[in-house]
């Protein structure tokens, strides 16, 4: 799904995103409920970038990646925490690209958003090529959400990928 968001373009540089796990949600400008299997999740686009939260029988859990005011947790490279009884991995890169890769990448990425049945895209007014999009799947009893931050200004984008799935159980001791 793709949509055009009514706000200004908050979060001008990739400098400026802020990750965290179990935030309450945020106001949202636009969402996209999916369901994967057992999985209930929402993908939500913010004014300053995204949010994603999940449910499943096992609890919940939600990632915020955005300009978070008086955030001391800048966007780090990789993350691996457990989260109840899931297994939470986050992974962050940032390519800088020059204006016709930016252009040919930015179009690339909203054609395979858009048409997938499980991606929200959003692009911020005044470029075609400022959005922020998110893909979520299944795989291997894991739910997996993809994301992209684009920067046009500065030929930057920023890549997320996150993976949510139950802990695996440690075999008896003897």
């Amino acid at each position: 799904m793709l949509t055009t968001l009514k706000t200004v373009y908050t979060d001008t540089r990739a400098e400026d995103l802020a990750w965290a796990l179990g935030r309450e949600p945020l106001p949202a400008l636009a969402t996209l409920d999916v369901e994967l299997a057992d999985a209930k999740l929402q993908l939500r686009l913010l004014g300053a970038s995204h949010q994603v939260l999940l449910e499943e029988e096992q609890g919940s859990c939600s990632e915020t990646v955005a300009c978070i005011p008086g955030s001391s947790t800048p966007l780090p490279l990789g993350v691996s925490k457990r989260v109840g009884d899931w297994e939470y991995e986050f992974a962050a890169r940032v390519e800088t690209l020059s204006r016709g890769q930016f252009a040919g990448r930015a179009q690339e990425l909203l054609a395979l958003v858009t048409e997938h049945p499980h991606g929200l895209a959003g692009v911020f007014p005044g470029s075609p090529h400022a959005f922020t999009a998110l893909l979520a799947q299944r795989h291997e009893g894991s739910v997996m959400w993809r994301t992209w931050h684009a920067y046009p200004q500065d030929g930057q984008l920023v890549a997320t990928r996150s993976k949510v799935g139950l802990r695996a159980a440690l075999p008896a001791q003897r």
